[in-house]
């Protein structure tokens, strides 16, 4: 790819991780290869048994346990964090790879799992050619300015707000 676009996908409801999933199978049916670091997550969601069947084009890896984070987080969240972290820079370097996800990397930012420095510095120093996906809520808007693309996904109406819960198949 020539011109690599940052594109972020934020908000309060559903579609963030829904979008950037549409992109990288648009992404692999054109040969691209995808690193997809999912920060903040730990359960297997359906979505990820249908991207190992693309495992020759995509890599799909996971930093963060089955629980959410709901104040401060552990030890553990943070470590798994910065591992996740330090594998996104050593894919960046790579070349191998078209598309990187940095999926939830908002909820990482807000927690403090990754410094914002970090991903500043991280979009700064990218290759050109790396198309870049930042999904989560609350990404901070000061990373705006450095997108190419910004999504905010809003609630207009939805069923979770009449009880139903998260639906498999749907939802996970």
């Amino acid at each position: 790819m020539k011109n690599g676009m940052i594109q972020i996908y934020t908000g309060n409801r559903k579609g963030k991780t829904t979008a950037a999933l549409g992109l990288t199978l648009r992404a692999c049916g054109h040969g691209f290869h995808v690193f997809i670091a999912q920060f903040a997550k730990g359960k297997p969601y359906g979505e990820l048994a249908a991207l190992k069947k693309l495992d020759d084009l995509v890599v799909v890896n996971q930093y963060g346990r089955r629980c959410f984070i709901h104040n401060k987080p552990e030890k553990e969240d943070i470590d798994m964090a910065r591992t996740g972290w330090e594998e996104v820079k050593r894919a960046a370097s790579s070349r191998k790879y078209d598309l990187i996800i940095l999926d939830e990397i908002g909820i990482a930012i807000y927690y403090m799992l990754i410094p914002l420095e970090e991903v500043e510095d991280f979009i700064r120093d990218k290759p050109d050619s790396l198309e870049l996906v930042l999904t989560g809520r609350k990404i901070p808007e000061k990373l705006y300015a450095r997108a190419d693309l910004v999504t905010e996904m809003r609630n207009v109406k939805h069923y979770y707000d009449k009880g139903i819960e998260a639906r498999m198949g749907m939802e996970f």
